[in-house]
């Protein structure tokens, strides 16, 4: 499982400012009739991205200068809305790796934990603060520490947060729950010999 541990990572920021940015907004919901989330980056944001001519609009996933950017730096209350895990699903086909908000919808919050997204909090005038860094200087490369609950870049830190479950499901490589369960097979095998539903039981009738 040490594979799966997310205590440290980098990247390049994508400021987007404005509170209370739901999912629907997020990935819209006719992106949402599909058989795996294999394609739904491509969706991310699309309605504020392109106009009905799907011709581009002003959008920080349009400008040149953030492409690559896998750090995105958003206000408050994103995520809120629906509960789909389409959401987090779209962010991190994007190439999405980490948010880092003033605050998220809880459930939204552990969707993109279960998909080992970083969602950390930061006060308002600090988000303020790294969202004109990355305004400033595109190429600035930030880092997110999660076992010390900061992030970094190069004149500056500011200090972040998540829910202890959160960040102990990430930092010790738990938050992959299909791995932690398949990680048990053979103990599951060696139980399921033992419960008589699971070996032709024939009840009295």
């Amino acid at each position: 499982m040490d594979s799966k541990k997310i205590q440290t990572m980098s990247g390049r920021g994508i400021p987007l400012p404005g509170n209370d940015i739901d999912t629907d907004r997020i990935i819209p919901a006719r992106f949402m009739k599909c058989v795996t989330f294999d394609e739904l980056g491509q969706y991310l944001f699309y309605d504020a991205r392109y106009n009905a001519d799907q011709s581009p609009k002003v959008h920080p996933l349009n400008q040149p200068q953030y492409k690559g950017g896998s750090i995105l730096i958003v206000n408050r209350n994103f995520g809120c809305g629906s509960s789909r895990e389409h959401a987090p699903q779209s962010i991190l086909r994007y190439g999405i790796k980490a948010l880092v908000g003033e605050s998220f919808a809880e459930i939204f919050a552990g969707n993109c934990t279960a998909l080992g997204i970083p969602a950390v909090r930061a006060e308002s005038k600090d988000i303020e603060s790294l969202m004109r860094a990355v305004e400033e200087k595109p190429e600035l490369e930030l880092s997110l520490d999660l076992v010390n609950q900061k992030l970094v870049w190069q004149w500056g830190s500011i200090a972040v947060s998540l829910s202890e479950q959160f960040r102990a499901a990430l930092t010790q490589g738990l938050w992959d729950v299909t791995t932690e369960l398949l990680s048990g097979e053979e103990e599951t095998k060696k139980v399921s010999r033992k419960l008589p539903y699971m070996n032709q039981f024939n009840p009295v009738l």
